[in-house]
């Protein structure tokens, strides 16, 4: 039977997203969906799936699936479209939601004009510097957070700050993110040892108290435009370190997103999402992913 699907992206952080309110999805391998679907050449091409999903214990349940097969916890890019998509499709009429994820019930909150929304703003939940929470094993006070400390990355020391928002991050202060090494380091602190659940990797040139630039490299995705967690985490981060104040314009690749760490520890993220267009995924190409 054919899925259909729709591609979205927040920023450039793009997405294939398929509904499975009335669409069967089970006899699949998600993951291996998602590789396909994932790829630029022989697929829809794209960051990775995004299923939108019945929930008992919120409006909804998401699910996101890596161009490498692997599941995440939360995509905050994700989380505005999947936002998006089910107020347009008619799947509800509220404007205020509740979705529940691997990384726990987010909650975003819509502005509609003329039954269109034009904005996102979500509730990314509460902000886990603590090591244990990320997880980040370096050997220090698993209660406490990780600020500026040192990582040996193959020989070389880096300054690294660690902070879960839903997802495991570990942020990197560069003077310029233009020439950062995204694509050398990043991988390799991704897999790091003392990351035992990988991490996703930010690098953040800090341009004033109130505006930063930020490159990501994603745990199972690579260099992406854009990272709603990372921003968030981002945002923790720099206010960790003194180096911003809790309210920031977080500049990535793909567009801007502004963060809030509020006083009562959750992070705020508000920002756009895009519908591209829908398709139909045809028998002979999901073939493969079948179980």
């Amino acid at each position: 039977m054919p899925l259909r699907f729709t591609k979205m992206h927040g920023l450039g952080n793009d997405y294939v997203y398929i509904d499975g309110h009335d669409q069967d999805l089970e006899g699949y391998d998600l993951g291996r969906l998602s590789a396909l679907v994932s790829d630029r050449h022989f697929g829809v091409g794209s960051d990775g799936l995004i299923l939108i999903l019945p929930s008992e214990i919120a409006d909804f349940r998401m699910r996101i699936f890596n161009p490498d097969e692997s599941e995440s916890n939360m995509c905050g890019n994700g989380m505005r479209s999947c936002a998006k998509y089910v107020y347009e499709h008619g799947l509800t009429d509220k404007t205020e939601l509740t979705f529940e994820t691997l990384g726990g019930i987010v909650k975003p909150s819509l502005t509609v004009d003329d039954g269109k929304v034009t904005s996102i703003t979500v509730d990314m939940g509460p902000a886990r510097p603590a090591r244990k929470m990320v997880p980040f094993t370096n050997g220090g006070d698993p209660d406490e957070p990780a600020i500026n400390e040192e990582l040996d990355v193959d020989g070389e020391i880096v300054r690294v700050t660690a902070v879960s928002v839903g997802n495991p991050h570990c942020i990197i202060f560069v003077d310029d993110v233009t020439t950062a090494p995204v694509n050398e380091l990043g991988p390799k602190v991704e897999k790091h040892p003392m990351f035992p659940n990988r991490t996703n990797v930010e690098f953040i040139q800090v341009l004033d108290r109130t505006h930063v630039k930020m490159r990501v490299w994603e745990r199972g995705a690579g260099e992406t435009l854009a990272c709603g967690t990372g921003a968030s985490a981002t945002c923790v981060a720099c206010a960790l370190n003194d180096r911003t104040d809790r309210a920031i314009e977080v500049q990535l690749l793909g567009g801007n997103l502004d963060i809030e760490w509020r006083d009562d520890n959750h992070v705020f993220m508000t920002g756009p999402a895009v519908e591209v267009y829908a398709g139909i995924l045809p028998d002979e190409f999901l073939a493969p992913a079948r179980v």
